[in-house]
């Protein structure tokens, strides 16, 4: 237990809280759903396992994404500055975890998971036909890509499956572990 010390005339109570790890944080604020990303460069699709990702804006929809540098998606953005964000549906969730667990560098991921690349219409970078929403993507902002790995994405063009009808998506949870989205809550929002 830890004790708060009184601050401006406020008294808390002793917390019934117990400390956490900070090693464990990120497992707990896992920003979304499990994701690919798409990248072609000279000519050579590729496709990586990403679940660190979050929305910035509205409109035009721009999306932060952490691709580390070591990654063979990496030298292909900065290269073309465009990718695709596919998200698949829980029923991919082995194929998008193979994909996570091998290099870009000496497999082709679309012929050994069995992905279909689709034409996207204002990127080079492939469409994954399998998941249920495709993103195509251009970098607008990538001064933070060297330090974190971060960079900042307009969608251009965004594409849906009609045939896959509320899929439900999976969330890493750290070491092996997902979770996959459950039961839908409806809670009137007051926001314009």
């Amino acid at each position: 237990m830890t004790t708060l010390v009184p601050q401006g005339g406020f008294a808390p109570s002793p917390t019934p809280l117990d400390d956490l790890p900070l090693s464990e944080v990120y497992r707990l604020i896992e920003p979304g759903p499990v994701v690919l990303l798409t990248t072609c460069r000279q000519g050579r699709a590729n496709v990586m396992t990403m679940s660190w990702h979050m929305m910035v804006d509205f409109s035009p929809p721009l999306v932060a994404c952490i691709v580390a540098d070591g990654d063979h998606s990496a030298a292909a953005l900065d290269a073309t500055g465009e990718c695709v964000i596919a998200l698949p549906a829980a029923s991919l969730a082995k194929k998008v975890v193979g994909i996570g667990n091998c290099s870009g560098r000496r497999v082709d991921k679309f012929a050994e998971f069995g992905l279909t690349a689709a034409r996207a219409e204002t990127v080079a970078a492939p469409l994954v036909a399998e998941c249920f929403v495709n993103l195509e993507c251009r970098v607008v902002d990538d001064t933070l890509a060297a330090k974190y790995g971060l960079r900042v994405f307009e969608v251009t063009k965004a594409w849906r499956d009609p045939t896959q009808v509320e899929p439900k998506t999976f969330h890493h949870t750290g070491w092996g572990t997902f979770t996959v989205d459950g039961r839908r809550l409806e809670i009137a929002s007051k926001m314009p």
